[in-house]
């Protein structure tokens, strides 16, 4: 299967290590009583993603021993939860814009999305149960909308980004993907800092004070109408079906200022991908692809005045969408701008997640129905700053009530 879709790194024996990993894993938790949660499960890890004993090439052409790093601390965290890593997954080049080879498993001529393309395409296409990704912008959260898949970005800064090649470090934040919310929760548990699973107490509710139910919020705006219509269509149905499901939507007018946002996003990106790179471009320039290569002269050419007034007017964004939220849970919105694009030279926009990652929110995206030409769409959740469980728990709800299982 992987011959067509190819979400993975190449890797000689990996049979055989495979076949090591999990008995080395069977001798340390002989007894099933004891087995931790994620015992046997494999795992894809996305190349910009340190592991022991599997080089990083990050997508790129440059020599694997330049990159090397001590293994991740997710990585860790996975192995002592019990978990075998399945391989290295296809990522654009160094989580940037350069697209790999990796195809849609529901239509081959499609992106599967990036950067974390192979994560979310191996678990799409069933050859592993869950995957990590990394996200900047949107490199989670699209490409698991775009195969049909469910995926968590937490809070900014939960999961520890050691071992991690940046891309920009003050939005890089790991990811999981995995078929459904169930199948991400044992994993969010082991890897992410002081997770506490939510319980909702008695007599209390969220900010409506349903007991039950979170209070939904639509960003109406110009953000909204980067959207295809057929998405807003699908989208629109969709929040039908949770009214109907008891949910409260509200339509709140935020993100007048979009594309400010946008401009503000990119100073910061661009400025700290040419900062990160800037020792291996120097010595390996030449090896670089011209996406890649374009966007680190870009953030050449961004002054330090421009990106510190970047960043004090991203402090402004964040209380702005904090107090935007005000008597709502969770933004709902799609996914992605629409279904995965036709071709492999792009990995498709990132604009819908534009907002949440700048702010560092805790996002989810659930599969939402499918466009005309059978390829999946996404709903994409997201709550509050350090509301990771919640979102999980309400998240569990919410895909049960779109029933798209």
């Amino acid at each position: 299967m992987d011959r067509e879709i190819q979400a993975f790194v190449p890797e000689p024996a990996r049979t055989e290590r495979i076949a090591a990993e999990t008995a080395a894993v069977t001798a340390r938790w002989p007894d099933p009583a004891d087995r931790p949660p994620l015992f046997g499960v494999p795992v894809a890890v996305k190349d910009i993603i340190h592991v022991d004993a599997l080089p990083t090439r990050a997508g790129s052409a440059l020599p694997p021993e330049a990159l090397a790093g001590r293994q991740a601390t997710v990585v860790d965290r996975l192995r002592a939860a019990g978990a075998v890593i399945a391989g290295k997954t296809v990522t654009a080049e160094f989580a940037v814009l350069a697209p790999g080879p990796t195809r849609n498993p529901h239509n081959l001529a499609h992106t599967p999305g990036g950067s974390s393309s192979g994560s979310a395409a191996a678990v799409a296409a069933g050859m592993v149960p869950l995957a990590v990704g990394t996200q900047t912008v949107g490199s989670v959260i699209r490409p698991a909308a775009y195969c049909g898949v469910a995926a968590f970005k937490p809070t900014y800064g939960r999961i520890p980004m050691d071992g991690v090649i940046a891309n920009a470090p003050s939005f890089d934040t790991l990811g999981l993907f995995a078929a459904d919310v169930a199948g991400l929760l044992p994993a969010l548990a082991a890897v992410c800092d002081n997770w506490h699973p939510y319980e909702a107490p008695a007599g209390a509710g969220p900010a409506d004070g349903s007991p039950d139910l979170p209070v939904l919020a639509v960003p109406e705006g110009p953000y909204l109408e980067y959207a295809e219509p057929e998405a807003l269509d699908v989208f629109a149905t969709r929040v039908e079906r949770l009214r109907a499901a008891g949910y409260t939507v509200r339509r709140v007018p935020v993100l007048a200022d979009f594309e400010q946002v946008r401009a503000q996003l990119f100073t910061m990106n661009r400025y700290e991908v040419a900062r990160t790179h800037a020792e291996w471009f120097a010595e390996y320039g030449a090896l670089y692809r011209p996406e890649t290569a374009r966007a680190i002269r870009e953030g050449q050419g961004i002054t330090e005045v421009e990106y510190v007034r970047a960043q004090r007017e991203r402090v402004a964004f964040r209380d702005r969408m904090a107090s935007a939220m005000a008597g709502t849970d969770l933004w709902i919105t799609p996914s992605a701008t629409g279904p995965a694009p036709a071709g492999l030279t792009s990995t498709g926009s990132s604009v819908m997640c534009v907002p949440w990652s700048n702010a560092g929110l805790p996002s989810l995206t659930l599969p939402a129905g499918h466009a005309g030409n059978g390829l999946p769409l996404g709903l994409q959740c997201v709550g509050a700053a350090g509301d990771d469980e919640r979102v999980l728990a309400w998240g569990a709800r919410i895909e049960a009530a779109l029933g798209e299982g």
